[in-house]
């Protein structure tokens, strides 16, 4: 068995397996460390038992996650289990939470306990502090709570009775409804009143009794409002002091300890009869702002007023009243209570009493302006006289104009309910060289008739205002104006506005300015959100009235109502897109500008904002073809409109396209005629380097002479000498001789003082039966060379009598090449001869079954020596269309045949019929032309 051996001189090995273990034993130490929740300590509770708030708090160690339970004690149910989220408090290192109880925290002892939780791990459960409640052994007599509630009218309550030791519980009744009761602890029992309605002055009544009606408890509620006074306004009557008054728009229905309690500017308010609506408070300082603060146990309301102390004098009655009679006169003398009215411009009306019937005053001058269009044409407008400007009923009104330059002046009556007339003048301003037009006023009642009250009216009116329009901006106390006084100027103002959308026939309000005044601010219940009014300064004076200021402002500026007009239009790849402006009735406010968007689906893309109102056209440049959405919204600073969207095709531009193809035609057409040209130029190189002349053959004789019958005997060298092989296959392909006397049947002529020529056909050798030529030839179509391959020499080439025919291989040979004297047929290759087409009239073939041309059909597939089959005969026309090009002067003749190539006359035709080429006969007649 082996031994481990440890010397006491070694040196201990730290493996790093080693100083693994121990770092993974200590992040375990730190892990279960980490895991283990600090449970809550030192919980404390803190109740407020008229607002059944319950306050926790407690010490939690890190975390910020805890479970609150909350249970009844007695009955161990549960009334609250949460999670909740508390941060710790960084001064008492407490988390804290606050808890309403829907019953009274008299009714029950409650038990809460507290965990930490982090995820889904959490600590053990604190310890369980308990909140005692009033229904301890030790607390024996019979209660109800809450006591002397007071709530809002619709709220809801929870009523609880605790029984008295030793009896039952029987019923619990609120007024006079008996209510349902849920059982909260031995002897505690609940009810909950909802919705609850005004109580009497006393309040109403929640009783509880034993179940023998022997013994009872109760409690009272008070429901009714939190305070809403109104038509807070302050006044004074001495010029020092204030009076303020306002009135209760509604009864809250709680008085004496639980009545509303009232305040001016933080000084409590005695009211002299609290129990009236109008209510009235004092101050000894007329301060300029006044805040009335109203307050009761559900709630407190304030209003503000505030004014100069000149514009709210009350004025009390005279003093010491005494008066002077004389025979047609009398004089009444006064005093004021207060000193400080001796500054103050005051109206004094006077009353006469005569036999017991009382004699008033007339009705006070009406408020007079007017309003013109822009072709003499107008209205005369008035305001209506107030009840006591009218002092009594008034019964109409009379209104006369008149010119005194025309002597000019017409009355007329109308009723009490009419404060416009309308006004034409045109006649007089054709007849009068003065610019003004008097228009008078007068009130009537019982008592007579008021003073006049007279405007100018001008008859000719600029069409140009000479002012630039101000920006007026609304504020909670009306459109504040401010404008420049002249020193010199001692006359009043008038300050008019109207709907700026209006043309003809507005309905105008106007205040009259004493003269000196150099603001004003401008408040009417007439203002309307959204829309745009005109403001107009003019001086008053015994001249027409002068424009001197133009303003234009909203009481609230709404977005646009309608959007624009929107039209697109395609120039090239861009697209333009126009719009209209919206009308003046429809922008609601200052436009800023326009927003437009290219919709992509359902989202709106910016592309660009204008702030130029005077711009409006873009252009979306630098698109592709396809489908565009675009959409144009005006804004104003209450925000956009909805837009208008207008959608366009980007189709291919047609114009462009035809100019790129006439572009393109036109280049084509000078690059073809700068071709020609250089072409035209250099003509003998093109000649020389793309179409070279061919030789001519030159033959010695006498070429002038007329041409006689061409000679058609064989040369001597036309002789075929054949070189037998031994080799011989027969399905390779082989000469058939066949006599020439055999061919020619018929009338053709034949030569007897010649020798006789062969002429041999290149057929296949095989089993099945040659195709005779003719019907008759079997005998010659059965016979065949005993070799398979024969050597053709030929020693001769018969000719005409004016030209010499070549035909070349175009495989075989190049241009300007002569044709080769030898040539070697093999039987066994695809280069042998190959057979001439005969081409015969039907009349011409004595016994041919078809008058179709026979060709092998090895013949025909064969790449080699290509018969014959076109020609051209020797005439001066044919010539010339060539081109000049070499000819062959007489029937062409076969290489080796001393037969003739005549082709039929159809094919001849056919020939003829062919156009030649337009464009290769100009190219030939340029390369051929001889000019410089």
């Amino acid at each position: 068995m082996p031994r481990l051996s440890v010397s006491p001189s070694s040196k201990p090995n730290c493996s790093p397996v080693w100083l693994i273990s121990v770092l993974l034993g200590l992040l375990a130490i730190h892990t279960n460390a980490k895991d283990v929740l600090t449970v809550p300590q030192q919980v404390i509770l803190s109740a407020n038992m008229y607002t059944q708030h319950l306050t926790i708090s407690w010490l939690g160690g890190a975390a910020t996650t805890f479970d609150l339970m909350i249970l009844r004690t007695e009955l161990n149910e549960t009334v609250f289990y949460e999670t909740v989220s508390v941060t710790m408090n960084q001064v008492s290192g407490r988390h804290q939470w606050n808890w309403t109880s829907v019953e009274p925290l008299e009714c029950t002892s409650l038990s809460i306990k507290i965990r930490s939780r982090d995820g889904q791990t959490t600590s053990e459960w604190s310890n369980t502090q308990i909140l005692q409640g009033s229904d301890l052994p030790s607390n024996e007599k019979f209660q109800m709570y809450p006591q002397d509630r007071i709530v809002p009218v619709g709220a809801n309550t929870t009523f609880c009775c605790i029984v008295e030791e030793g009896l039952l519980f029987g019923t619990i009744r609120y007024g006079n409804t008996v209510m349902n009761t849920t059982r909260l602890s031995r002897r505690s029992f609940a009810t909950t009143v909802v919705n609850q309605e005004l109580s009497g002055e006393t309040g109403t009544n929640v009783v509880c009794f034993d179940n023998l009606r022997t013994k009872l408890t109760g409690a009272v509620v008070f429901v009714g409002y939190p305070p809403l006074p109104t038509d807070f306004v302050c006044e004074t009557r001495d010029l020092t002091s204030a009076v303020c008054q306002w009135k209760e728009q509604r009864d809250t229905n709680l008085y004496r300890k639980r009545g509303t309690r009232y305040s001016l500017n933080k000084r409590n308010c005695t009211l002299s009869s609290p129990e009236e609506k109008q209510k009235e408070c004092s101050v000894a300082q007329w301060e300029g702002n006044f805040t009335l603060v109203a307050v009761n146990p559900l709630g407190q309301y304030s209003l503000t007023d505030s004014a100069e102390i000149n514009h709210r004098v009350h004025p009390v009655a005279p003093d010491n009243l005494t008066f002077v009679v004389h025979a047609w006169n009398a004089t009444v003398l006064w005093q004021w209570e207060y000193k400080s009215y001796s500054s103050l411009a005051l109206d004094c009306q006077v009353e006469l009493a005569s036999q017991g019937y009382k004699t008033r005053g007339v009705p006070d001058a009406p408020d007079v302006w007017m309003w013109m269009n822009k072709d003499y044409t107008g209205q005369v407008i008035w305001k209506p006289l107030t009840q006591r400007q009218s002092h009594g009923l008034i019964t109409g009104y009379e209104v006369t104009l008149w010119s005194p330059e025309v002597n000019f002046q017409h009355t007329e009556l109308f009723s009490p309910d009419t404060y416009a007339v309308p006004v034409n003048l045109t006649q007089i301003a054709t007849r009068s060289s003065d610019n003004k037009v008097m228009a008078t006023v007068i009130a009537k009642n019982a008592a007579g008739v008021s003073q006049p009250a007279s405007v100018l009216i001008p008859l000719r009116l600029t069409d140009v205002e000479p002012f630039t329009v101000s920006r007026a901006v609304y504020t909670d106390r009306g459109f504040p104006l401010f404008w420049q006084r002249n020193p010199n100027d001692t006359c009043a103002y008038v300050v008019e506005w109207y709907e700026a959308s209006c043309k003809w026939d507005c309905p105008v309000e106007w205040i009259k300015l004493a003269a000196g005044n150099t603001n004003v601010t401008i408040k009417s219940a007439n203002l309307q959100p959204g829309v745009r009014y005109n403001i107009s300064l003019y001086s008053s004076s015994s001249e027409a009235p002068e424009l001197l200021q133009h303003w234009q402002g909203y009481m609230q500026e709404l977005v646009p109502s309608s959007s624009v007009l929107l039209s697109t239009t395609q120039h090239d790849s861009d697209i333009v897109l126009t719009w209209r402006e919206i009308p003046l009735v429809n922008r609601r406010g200052f436009l800023l500008g326009y927003n437009i968007y290219i919709s992509g689906g359902s989202q709106l893309t910016l592309l660009a904002n204008l702030s130029d109102l005077e711009s409006r056209s873009y252009t979306v440049k630098g698109l592709s073809q396809g489908l565009y959405n675009f959409t144009v919204k005006a804004y104003t600073s209450a925000g956009e409109d909805k837009g208008t969207t207008a959608s366009i095709t980007l189709e291919p531009y047609t114009d462009w396209l035809i100019l790129e193809i006439l572009a393109s035609l036109g280049i084509i057409a000078l690059l073809l005629a700068v071709v020609t040209f250089i072409c035209y130029k250099k003509r003998k190189w093109v000649k020389k380097a793309f179409y070279p002349d061919i030789p001519e053959p030159k033959l010695s004789g006498d070429w002038s002479r007329s041409q006689g019958p061409l000679n058609v005997k064989p040369s001597p060298h036309s002789l075929v000498h054949m070189v037998e092989k031994p080799e011989w296959d027969s399905s390779k392909e082989v000469l058939v001789v066949i006599p020439e006397e055999d061919e020619f049947e018929g009338d053709e002529p034949v030569d007897t003082d010649e020798p006789t020529s062969l002429r041999y056909y290149n057929q296949v050798v095989d089993e099945r039966p040659i195709r005779p030529r003719f019907p008759d030839s079997s005998d010659s179509s059965a016979s065949s060379l005993d070799s398979a391959c024969t050597d053709v020499t030929y020693t001769g080439i018969q000719t005409s009598g004016s030209s010499l025919v070549f035909q070349l291989d175009p495989q075989g040979s190049s241009e300007g090449q002569q044709p080769q004297a030898d040539l070697s047929v093999c039987g066994g290759g695809g280069g042998g001869y190959r057979p001439q087409m005969q081409s015969r009239a039907p009349s011409d073939d004595i016994g041919l079954a078809s008058p179709e041309p026979f060709l092998e059909p090895q013949a025909a597939s064969a790449g080699g020596y290509k018969p014959q089959s076109s020609w051209h005969f020797d005439s001066p026309v044919d010539a010339g269309e060539s081109g000049g090009l070499a000819l062959s002067l007489g029937s062409p003749t076969s290489v080796a045949s001393t037969q003739f190539l005549l082709p039929d006359g159809e094919e001849r035709a056919e020939e003829q019929r062919q156009p030649s080429s337009s464009a290769a006969t100009w190219f030939t007649n340029l390369l051929s032309s001889t000019k410089p």
